[in-house]
């Protein structure tokens, strides 16, 4: 039996992923911040001082793209990376004074788009979705 393409989940995910990238970047057009790019500044308002090794094993990026991004985040004011003093392989990134404050700003928009996503939705069905969507990512891997 062939499928239709309502019976796709890969491409009701694309389709999720395209409408809440293009809200994500609406909202932060007015910041000069890039959806990807925050998606590195939220790691860094977490934890600053994280390398760039780690910033792309957790957003599961390749070191190249996660490089290109760091040097836009650094050329913007927002971030600054420095060699490690114990191994001069690695590169750590911290936040600016700048970068700190636009937190400030961002933080609020972010979780005030999550309630919105998620409104409706009760954490037991949050927790499904999620333990869902990592299996489908394990399959693809």
């Amino acid at each position: 039996m062939k499928l239709s393409l309502t019976d796709y989940i890969s491409i009701t995910i694309h389709q999720t992923d395209l409408k809440l990238t293009s809200c994500v970047k609406a909202m932060l057009a007015p910041f000069n911040l890039a959806p990807e790019q925050n998606l590195i500044m939220m790691l860094l308002w977490e934890k600053d001082g994280l390398t760039q090794n780690e910033i792309a094993e957790k957003l599961d990026k390749d070191k190249t793209n996660i490089t290109r991004m760091l040097a836009s985040l650094e050329q913007k004011g927002f971030i600054k990376r420095s060699m490690s003093s114990n191994d001069r392989r690695f590169l750590h990134v911290y936040l600016t004074e700048e970068g700190n404050k636009l937190g400030d700003k961002i933080i609020p928009i972010t979780e005030s788009f999550h309630r919105s996503v998620v409104s409706g939705i009760t954490d037991k069905e949050l927790q499904e979705v999620n333990r869902i969507l990592l299996k489908i990512r394990q399959n693809v891997k």
